[in-house]
């Protein structure tokens, strides 16, 4: 028998009902609501105002983002710099990161 070929045994399906079991969640109203708690504006947890990261682009970041940039530029998205007759878009992304 070639992979191509179905073997299936129709027989062997369940006719049940097909929405056993959504009981439970037409009605979630009726599930404990103990673990859930409701955060009014200013209870939530800010940005931390302490940075631990340095200051300085290392080289695969610098990396990622030209590379990230320059695909951009290449599928036509606007340039931020005034462009000197550069056409290349690393060359661009380069430029614009300066």
């Amino acid at each position: 028998m070639s992979d191509n070929e179905d073997n299936f045994d129709d027989g062997d399906f369940d006719d049940g009902e097909e929405d056993e079991g959504l009981d439970d969640l037409e009605n979630p109203e009726d599930e404990d609501r103990e673990n859930v708690k409701i955060l009014t504006t200013g209870e939530g947890h800010g940005a931390n105002l302490k940075r631990i990261t340095t200051t300085y682009m290392t080289k695969y970041e610098r990396a990622r983002v030209l590379g990230t940039r320059a695909l951009q530029i290449a599928m036509c998205a606007p340039v931020m710099v005034e462009l000197e007759g550069e056409t290349d878009p690393l060359q661009i992304a380069m430029k614009e990161l300066k």
